[in-house]
C-alpha cells in the first residue's frame, strides 16, 4: 500500500510538470467540456496552479487564506509580459493614489486594475467555471484584442470566493443526479436541501459581509482587497430561471455618495455589454431590482472604496442544475450560463482598458477629494466612551477597512451631532475620546458606515436601509462640525490587573469583550457568582450583572483568571472582603452562583440558515464555547433533559405546530429549562397559549370607511407593498436594565427592526424592552407597519414552572455585526431564569 502511494505521488508530479510547460486549455487539462459537468474546487485550485507554471510571463498565483473548512481561497494577476515584473511597483502606485501609501505621490500614467469576483453565492456556481475559461483566453495569446487590452490593465481573478458553499452544492449535486441531465425543474437534482450552498460553513451570506468582514473569508479577501484598491470591481452571480441577464446601470435607490463618474461608467459598461448580448440575440435588463445602497455588497464596498462596483446576474441558481425547462419552452444549460458570463467578463475588460486612462484618473480624484474632506457634513466623529475592552470591535471594523483613528490629546467643548439624542448641541469631549477624523483616504466608506439617516431615494430596496454604527454597535458618538485635537498614538489606558491573593476580584458587565471574559472563566471552570442588584465597595460603584470570583474554591484557578482578564482587555477588581460599602455583601441571596449552561439550538429544516449560522458562530467562534446542534426533524426523538438553555432561531417549525411536541418542551421549560425563541420562532410561540400574544395590530376600518390606499395605479404595482414593508430600520427601545437580560446596558437598547412583530405587555412576566410610543430612529418603515410598532414589547421573559421562556421579536445577532445585540442574547443564555 505505501508503495502503491509513492507511484501515486511520482506519477502526479510527473503530470503536473510536464503539462506545466504549456497552458493547456480548461478542457483539455480537466478532460470534459466546460458545462458538461460542475468542476470541484480542487479541480479549479488544480487548474489556476497548473496555468500559473505554464505561463509566468503573464500570471502571478497567490494563496490569500482558507476558508472554515480548511479549503484554499486563491487569485491570479494577469498582466502583459511587461507589466508582471513591474506587478508590485503598479500596486504601490495604485495606493498612492489613494492616499493609503504616502511615501511619494501617485502617478496616473498606470494601467487600470479590474478584480473579477466569482461564485460569492456557492449555489450559483457557474461563474467559478468562468473564471478557468477567463484565465485561458487572457494567457493563451490566441485572442490579440486581448493581449491589447492587457497593455493598459491589469486583471484579477478570484476563482472562487465560497468555496465551502460551492462544495455543499457541487457534492450534493453530483450524487442527486443521473446519467444524463434532467431538465424537468421537478427532479430531485433541482431542489437543493436545506441549508443549501449559498452561505458559508457558518450559514452566513458573504455578499453581505463586505464591510462587516465578520467571517473568515471574507476577513481574509479584504486584506487583500486593501492591498490592491482595483478601480473596477464586478460580483458574478446568478438568479432563478425565468429571469433574463442582468447588468449596469443598477436600480434605484443609489446612495447619494456615489459619484457621477461612478454612475457614467456603469452605463458605458452596460452599452458594451448590450452590442455583445444584442448580437447574440440574449435576453437581458437594466435599472430594476438590483440598487446599490447597502453598504456590504461586493458591488456598494467597492463604489465606497473609489472603484467602479458592478453586480451581473445570470439566470441559473440551484434550480439550474445542468439543464433545465423553462417556462417558454426553452431548455437553459450550464453551458449557456457560462458563455454569459464569460462575455460580460471580457467585455468589463475591454471596457475598463477603452477608459484606463480616465478610470486612473477619476480614481485619483476621489481619494484626494477624500483626504481634502469634500463634501463631508462633519469633522470628526467622536466616541466618548475610553474603556478598552467596549472599544475593541469598533477599532477593529476601523482597523479592517483602513479607517484611520486617534485620540482627543485634550479636553474641549464643542458643538456636534448626538446620536443618541438626536440633536446637535454643545457637548464636552473628554481627553482619550476616540476620534475619526472625517477627511481620509476611506471618508466616503466612513461618511456611509456612520450615516444616521441615509437619503432614500426609492423606498423599493433590495436590503436594509439603516445600519450606523453608532446603534449598530451601541456606542455614544457624535459628529462634530469643528476639528477636535487628536493625536494618533496609542494613548488608552489598559485596566491594571490585580495580583492574586486577594479575597477576590469584580468584573463589571458592560461590553461583549466582559461577556466573553465569563464565557472563558465558565469553560475553564472557574467558580463564579453575579449579583442581581447594584453594590459599592471603596467607593466605585458596581451595576447589576457584575461577577465575583472569590479565590475560596478557586485557589487553583486564579491566576488563569488574571490571564484571560489580560486577554480580554477587561477591569478586574481586586478586593480584601466581601463586606460591601453599600448594598449586599457577598454572602447574600442577591448574590447568585453561576453554573456554565449546557447549550443546545434548533437547526435543520425550518429553520432560517443565516438566523442558525448566527447564533453558531457566536459560540463557536466568539465565545468559544460548545453548542449541540439538534435537528428540527429529530426533536421527538431528543431528551431535551440533557441540556439546560435551548435556542430555537428564526424559521418555522412543524414540532411547534404538533400538540404533544409543543406540551413536551413547555414541560421541559416548567423542571428548569430556558428556551430561547428569536423573530419567527417567537411569533410561532405566541400562537400556542403559553402566556404571550401578538399585539393586535389597528383596529380594522368599517364597511362604511372610504379606503383611499386601495385605489392603486397599475403601474405603481411593484411598489404597492411598500406600505407593509419594513427592510430594516433601526428603533430605540425602553429596556428595563434592572433585569438580567438587560444587564451592562443604558435604559435603551437600539434593535434592527425587520419585521412588524410587537407583543402585548406581559402579565404574569417581564417587559424588558419595550415600545411605549413611535421610536424610529433610522431607516425605511411602511405607513401600515408603523401604525403597528407602538406600545409593546420586543424583548420579555416569562417564568414558566421552574424555568422561563426568553423571546426576542427582531435579530440581536443580525449579521454578526449588530454588536450592540450579543451581550444582551449572551445575557439571556447565562443569566436569564435566575
Amino acid at each position: 500500500m505505501h508503495f502503491k502511494k509513492i507511484l501515486f505521488v511520482f506519477a502526479f508530479l510527473f503530470y503536473v510538470c510536464a503539462n506545466a510547460q504549456t497552458l493547456q486549455s480548461p478542457e483539455q487539462f480537466l478532460g470534459y467540456t466546460l458545462g458538461q459537468k460542475f468542476t470541484q474546487h480542487s479541480n479549479i485550485v488544480r487548474y489556476f496552479e497548473a496555468a500559473a507554471l505554464a505561463a509566468p510571463q503573464k500570471m502571478k498565483l497567490q494563496h490569500y487564506g482558507e476558508t472554515y473548512e480548511g479549503r484554499p481561497l486563491l487569485f491570479a494577476i494577469i498582466a502583459s509580459p511587461e507589466n508582471l515584473p513591474r506587478i508590485e511597483e503598479i500596486r504601490k502606485n495604485n495606493l498612492r493614489l489613494t492616499g493609503l501609501m504616502d511615501d511619494q505621490p501617485g502617478n496616473v500614467n498606470a494601467p487600470a486594475i479590474v478584480w473579477l469576483s466569482y461564485n460569492v453565492h456557492g449555489n450559483e456556481p457557474s461563474s467559478s467555471e468562468v473564471s478557468m475559461r477567463m484565465l485561458y483566453e487572457l494567457l493563451s495569446g490566441k485572442n490579440a484584442q486581448l493581449d491589447q487590452w492587457l497593455k493598459n490593465t491589469v486583471v484579477i481573478i478570484d476563482p472562487c470566493l465560497n468555496p465551502d458553499g460551492r462544495e455543499r452544492y457541487v457534492n450534493w449535486f453530483m450524487q442527486m443526479s443521473g446519467r444524463f441531465p434532467n431538465a424537468d425543474p421537478n427532479a430531485r437534482e433541482h431542489n437543493e436541501p436545506w441549508p443549501g450552498g449559498r452561505v458559508n460553513h457558518y450559514n452566513f451570506d458573504l455578499n453581505r459581509d463586505w464591510a462587516w468582514q465578520t467571517q473568515k473569508e471574507s476577513q481574509e479577501r479584504l486584506a487583500i482587497y486593501q492591498h490592491w484598491m482595483p478601480q473596477v470591481h464586478c460580483d458574478f452571480h446568478e438568479q432563478y430561471p425565468g429571469s433574463p441577464y442582468f447588468f449596469p446601470p443598477a436600480a434605484e435607490p443609489m446612495h447619494t455618495a456615489l459619484t457621477q463618474w461612478q454612475k457614467d461608467f456603469q452605463v458605458t459598461v452596460g452599452k458594451n455589454h448590450a452590442k455583445y448580448f444584442d448580437a447574440n440575440g440574449w435576453l437581458y435588463f437594466t435599472k430594476q431590482y438590483f440598487d446599490l445602497f447597502y453598504p456590504s455588497y461586493g458591488d456598494t464596498y467597492p463604489l465606497f472604496n473609489g472603484s467602479i462596483g458592478m453586480t451581473y446576474e445570470q439566470e441559473g441558481h440551484s434550480p439550474g442544475g445542468l439543464a433545465v425547462a423553462l417556462d417558454n419552452g426553452d431548455t437553459l444549460t450550464l453551458a449557456e450560463r457560462i458563455e454569459h458570463h464569460f462575455t460580460t467578463s471580457l467585455s468589463t475588460v475591454e471596457a475598463a482598458s477603452g477608459n484606463a486612462g480616465k478610470l486612473v484618473t477619476e480614481f485619483k480624484k476621489y481619494f484626494d477629494n477624500s483626504r481634502a474632506g469634500v463634501n463631508m457634513q462633519f469633522k470628526n466623529y467622536v466616541v466618548t466612551n475610553t474603556d478598552a475592552g467596549t472599544l475593541s470591535p469598533l477599532k477593529e471594523l476601523l482597523r479592517k477597512n483602513d479607517i484611520s483613528f486617534g485620540y482627543a490629546t485634550l479636553n474641549q467643548t464643542v458643538k456636534a451631532f448626538n446620536y443618541f439624542s438626536g440633536k446637535e448641541e454643545t457637548t464636552a469631549i473628554q481627553k482619550n475620546s476616540l476620534v475619526i477624523p472625517a477627511a481620509q483616504p476611506k471618508a466616503v466608506l466612513l461618511q456611509v458606515l456612520f450615516e444616521q439617516q441615509a437619503k432614500l431615494s426609492d423606498s423599493a430596496t433590495y436590503d436594509i436601509t439603516a445600519w450606523a454604527v453608532p446603534y449598530a454597535f451601541g456606542l455614544q458618538t457624535f459628529a462634530t462640525k469643528e476639528n477636535v485635537s487628536l493625536s494618533n498614538n496609542n494613548v488608552e489606558v489598559e485596566p491594571v490587573l490585580p495580583a492574586s491573593n486577594a479575597y477576590g476580584y469584580i468584573i463589571p458587565m458592560h461590553s461583549f469583550n466582559n461577556t466573553k471574559l465569563v464565557a472563558a472563566l465558565l469553560k475553564e471552570g472557574v467558580k463564579a457568582r453575579f449579583s442581581e442588584t447594584p453594590f459599592t465597595y471603596n467607593d466605585i460603584k458596581y451595576a447589576e450583572g457584575s461577577f465575583i470570583i472569590l479565590k475560596k474554591g478557586n485557589e487553583d484557578k486564579i491566576q488563569k483568571a488574571i490571564t484571560l482578564a489580560s486577554e480580554y482587555h477587561a477591569g478586574m477588581t481586586a478586593i480584601s472582603s466581601g463586606f460591601m460599602q453599600s448594598g449586599f455583601d457577598f454572602g447574600s441571596d442577591k448574590i447568585h452562583f453561576k453554573r456554565n449552561p449546557l447549550i443546545a439550538m434548533i437547526t435543520g429544516e425550518g429553520t432560517s440558515p443565516n438566523a442558525a449560522g448566527e447564533v453558531w458562530h457566536l459560540f463557536e467562534q466568539q465565545l468559544n464555547i460548545p453548542i449541540s446542534l439538534l435537528n428540527a426533524k429529530d426533536i421527538s426523538n431528543i431528551s431535551l433533559k440533557t441540556y439546560n438553555v435551548l435556542i430555537i432561531p428564526d424559521g418555522f417549525y412543524k414540532f411547534l405546530t404538533t400538540k404533544d411536541l409543543s406540551s413536551d418542551l413547555k414541560q421541559w421549560i416548567s423542571d428548569g429549562g430556558r428556551l430561547i425563541v428569536l423573530e419567527g420562532a417567537a411569533k410561532q410561540v405566541a400562537g400556542l397559549d403559553w402566556g404571550m400574544k401578538l399585539k393586535k395590530g389597528p383596529e380594522e376600518k368599517s364597511d362604511t370607511a372610504v379606503d383611499y390606499e386601495a385605489i392603486k395605479r397599475y403601474a405603481d404595482r411593484d411598489r404597492g407593498s411598500v406600505v407593509n414593508n419594513i427592510p430594516g430600520a433601526i428603533y430605540r427601545l425602553q429596556l428595563d436594565n434592572t433585569h438580567p437580560v438587560g444587564f451592562g446596558y443604558p435604559d435603551f437598547y437600539y434593535t434592527l427592526k425587520q419585521n412588524e412583530n410587537v407583543y402585548g405587555f406581559l402579565k404574569d412576566g417581564w417587559n424588558i424592552a419595550t415600545i411605549k410610543k413611535q421610536q424610529q430612529v433610522a431607516g425605511f418603515v411602511g405607513s401600515k407597519v408603523k401604525e403597528n410598532l407602538k406600545d409593546g414589547t420586543l424583548i420579555g421573559e416569562m417564568p414558566m414552572g421552574k424555568g422561563s421562556l426568553v423571546f426576542f421579536a427582531d435579530d440581536p445577532l443580525f449579521r454578526s455585526f449588530w454588536e450592540n445585540g450579543k451581550m444582551m442574547f449572551c445575557n439571556a443564555v447565562f443569566f436569564a431564569g435566575q
